[in-house]
């Protein structure tokens, strides 16, 4: 199965600015996710999708070729990820005759993941043939579904699952889970043809909490700049 390892860094981050060239750890945040993805040799090709000519050049420096770049109407704060995965299937299939039976979306906003669990996820994602594999952590009890409540205009409460009564014993929760950014592997077809990045078929891939980071603001990375200075994490 040939499978486009994607990375995705825009330029003009506003909650931290210029988050994916920024130094964490003493490293460019974008170097994170870029050695890790080359370094697993799962991936056809590994593309960084960037509109900065900066972050490109950070890109190369971590070993990524990038053949072309981003359009800036697809690089916009409001911009979905779907039409950047398509937009770049297009191109290298029009562009470079390039194609790929899937696409592992790889965000530099989650940076610590193992070799290991690359390597894994995708032959969960070949062997079971999932339209969809995602990357996922086990919700803590106390915010498990069955638990969690909606409000309704009037004020009363309502269980997010529909149930009259909410399980009342720990012991009894169903496990519940839930993405953690880290990876997302989908079929080219599902993509293309359905216009979806899950499909119906969606399989998983339950990671460590311990090293679960997710950056998206500067409170984010401020508790990853601390735990990493307390846990030197290696690929």
């Amino acid at each position: 199965m040939k499978i486009l390892g994607l990375i995705t860094a825009r330029g003009g981050s506003k909650s931290v600015p210029g988050k994916n060239i920024k130094p964490l750890a003493g490293k460019p945040l974008l170097h994170y996710t870029a050695e890790v993805a080359l370094k697993s040799e799962v991936f056809d090709t590994v593309y960084l999708s960037t509109d900065d000519l900066e972050i490109a050049e950070c890109g190369k420096e971590a070993g990524i070729e990038i053949p072309f770049m981003r359009p800036k109407e697809l690089a916009q704060d409001n911009t979905p990820t779907l039409p950047v995965i398509q937009n770049t299937l297009d191109v290298f299939e029009t562009e470079f005759h390039k194609s790929f039976d899937a696409v592992c979306l790889l965000q530099p906003t989650s940076p610590l993941r193992k070799i290991e669990e690359i390597k894994e996820a995708v032959k969960l994602f070949e062997v079971f043939n999932y339209d969809c594999l995602l990357s996922m952590m086990e919700v803590p009890h106390e915010f498990n579904p069955h638990w969690v409540y909606f409000q309704k205009q009037d004020g009363l409460m309502y269980l997010s699952t529909g149930e009259k009564v909410p399980i009342t014993r720990r012991q009894d929760l169903p496990k519940a889970y839930c993405r953690d950014g880290a990876l997302y592997i989908t079929k080219t077809e599902v993509i293309k043809k359905q216009n979806s990045l899950f499909g119906e078929r969606v399989g998983s891939y339950v990671r460590n909490l311990e090293y679960n980071i997710n950056i998206d603001t500067l409170k984010d990375w401020e508790e990853a700049e601390k735990y990493l200075a307390n846990n030197p994490f290696t690929f």
